[in-house]
């Protein structure tokens, strides 16, 4: 292993740095190779970081120009029976969001900027190396602890009433947004699929396409495809949704089309895209970052400003659109929804 006792390297600085991980700037395989195998090199290619405001002022609208927007919020599914379904009605009891929250990150910003590591890391790119995804035909496969397992394609998703619902968005790196996602209560699907009473966890297992992914193919280290896993009371809560657009329109490929999860007072890398298969289990998943940096991310993730990541605090978080900061809600401000599942745990 490469000796890096004397070495700099700039989460040493954290919280006062750039988001940008330094092997954005370095070949990422001559920088693990550099640091050696093993959790150190984890650590580096893991979700990064705590930044500072000029950092973020440099995001969304400065990252793209006006006529890229029609490309940024082209939407991935076009069947006229989906685009029938938009816009979807707003819930009422989700249009104020936690700490009186009433503004909307702009749309193309929410589209443009995020992280989707089977495309590549670099947050301001994922929308450009993701037009090539093929998000229909789709379908999603659950199985395990249940009577009534299924395999549901596009079409079956969309007969499932859905609402829209405005919810803030946290990122495990303090980064922030609020956007109003179209769903479908995730309750209503598994209550549809009758799981057993061994069932009491839900994993999800995320699509697998190298040739359409070139994340996938240039990051060989990580355990793909992703997966992730909940308990099965979070999973009923009613705020879950099966998200099926963002912005009154079908979601975008790098949002997560066709479909993705929302678990709104958890961290970003909770809420797993393109997934095509729910397993419902007995026994506790494994989940892809908690498997390989246990002690960076916890198998439960919930957002808790008073519980910092090892190497930065989760105090506060960053709007993506203004770079400007605020207080860091427990549970994403979620409290009085979710709380209670968590009375016997140090989550």
């Amino acid at each position: 292993m490469a000796n890096i006792k004397n070495k700099h390297f700039i989460w040493n600085d954290l919280p006062k740095l750039d988001p940008t991980p330094p092997e954005a700037y370095f070949n990422r395989r001559a920088f693990i190779k550099a640091l050696g195998l093993g959790s150190v090199a984890l650590a580096a290619t893991s979700p990064l970081t705590l930044s500072s405001s000029s950092a973020y002022a440099q995001m969304g609208r400065a990252r793209y120009s006006k006529s890229e927007i029609p490309t940024i919020e082209r939407p991935g599914l076009t069947s006229d029976f989906v685009l029938s379904k938009f816009p979807a009605k707003q819930n009422p009891d989700f249009v104020t969001m936690p700490g009186n929250v009433t503004t909307l990150t702009p749309k193309p910003i929410s589209m443009a900027y995020n992280n989707y590591y089977e495309f590549t890391t670099n947050k301001t790119e994922v929308w450009k190396l993701a037009q090539d995804f093929q998000p229909d035909p789709w379908s999603i496969e659950i199985t395990g602890e249940c009577n009534k397992p299924a395999k549901l394609d596009i079409d079956d998703i969309f007969k499932f009433p859905a609402e829209q619902r405005n919810y803030r968005f946290r990122c495990v790196e303090a980064w922030a947004m609020d956007v109003p996602w179209t769903g479908v209560p995730f309750h209503k699907i598994l209550e549809s699929v009758e799981p057993t009473s061994n069932a009491k966890y839900v994993k999800f297992t995320c699509v697998e396409r190298p040739k359409q992914m070139p994340g996938q193919v240039n990051m060989p280290w990580y355990p793909w495809p992703y997966f992730e896993s909940w308990r099965i009371d979070e999973a009923m809560n009613p705020l879950v949704l099966l998200v099926t657009g963002l912005y009154g329109q079908p979601l975008p490929r790098q949002n997560g089309s066709p479909f993705r999860m929302i678990i709104p007072w958890k961290y970003g890398y909770k809420n797993p895209k393109a997934f095509v298969k729910i397993e419902l289990t007995k026994e506790r998943p494994p989940t892809f970052w908690n498997s390989m940096i246990p002690n960076e991310y916890s198998w439960l993730s919930n957002i808790n400003p008073k519980v910092p990541h090892p190497r930065w605090s989760q105090a506060t978080e960053v709007l993506i659109d203004n770079g400007k900061r605020r207080p860091t809600l427990l549970y994403g401000g979620y409290g009085k929804y979710v709380a209670d599942l968590y009375k016997n745990d140090n989550a």
